[in-house]
């Protein structure tokens, strides 16, 4: 198996890869990759690994954004010393999670977990088998509804009936298609990073929109997008030039 690490670490790069070798003798490490821009360079250049070690935290950023520059279709397990990003990582082709610092036990259970998808998958080309990781993993992350407290009550909201997810002065509040409002205690970045990318999009650094809520989008000055919505917004909601496009697949791709 031809395994990619990316990890800045350089002694936990060296122990992962000797690790690796130890329980997986046939395997062959490609490279060990310290940074965003490094991984971006290799992945754009050759050909994919069959399987990718990441760490979240890298030297000039966060490996998230690794996934936004290129397209990567092979199964990645993660390497972190942070619990919180567990539920973006497996948006992102994660088979695994560990946690530093992680055992050979951990170690060897990751691989059985990527064996075990090749022989149930093993007539499905790579993509395929990574289309459906994917389409799982993005049903068993997806957010459902969230508990709101009110008037000195706690009150569900199901993520279908927010129409839109706004900073109102400083913290998130959620906005239902009945116009009802509600504080949340999360912030903008993480409600992103939890809600369905095919329900949710975030337009700019104060709004997350629903799908259902676009009522029409019209062409604005500047090459902006202006996006009106079923329930009112306090402010003109604009798209810049260098997101219209990707918001009109957003649109596009149901």
């Amino acid at each position: 198996m031809n395994i990619l690490i990316i990890e800045d670490e350089i002694k936990a790069a060296r122990s992962l890869e000797n690790l690796i070798l130890h329980l997986q003798p046939n395997s062959r490490v490609l490279a060990k990759i310290q940074s965003v821009e490094g991984a971006i360079d290799y992945l754009s250049n050759n050909p994919s690994p069959e399987l990718i070690f990441m760490d979240i935290q890298l030297s000039d950023g966060i490996s998230f954004d690794i996934f936004k520059a290129v397209k990567i279709v092979c199964p990645v397990i993660f390497c972190t010393a942070f619990g919180e990003y567990a539920m973006e990582a497996i948006k992102e082709n994660g088979i695994d999670y560990l946690l530093k610092p992680f055992s050979e036990d951990d170690l060897k259970n990751a691989f059985e977990k990527v064996y075990n998808f090749k022989n149930i998958f093993q007539k499905a080309s790579a993509n395929d088998l990574i289309d459906i990781i994917s389409r799982i993993n993005d049903q068993e992350s997806k957010k459902t509804s969230f508990l709101v407290f009110k008037n000195n009550k706690y009150l569900t909201v199901k993520t279908d009936d927010i129409a839109y997810i706004y900073i109102n002065y400083t913290s998130p509040s959620l906005v239902t298609f009945k116009g009802e409002q509600y504080d949340v205690n999360q912030s903008l970045d993480h409600l992103g990073s939890i809600l369905s990318d095919k329900q949710f999009f975030r337009l700019n650094r104060q709004y997350l929109i629903n799908f259902s809520a676009v009522k029409e989008v019209e062409h604005y000055f500047g090459r902006k997008l202006f996006v009106k919505l079923t329930v009112p917004t306090e402010e003109k909601l604009l798209i810049g030039k260098d997101k219209t496009a990707m918001f009109l697949n957003w649109l596009e791709e149901r």
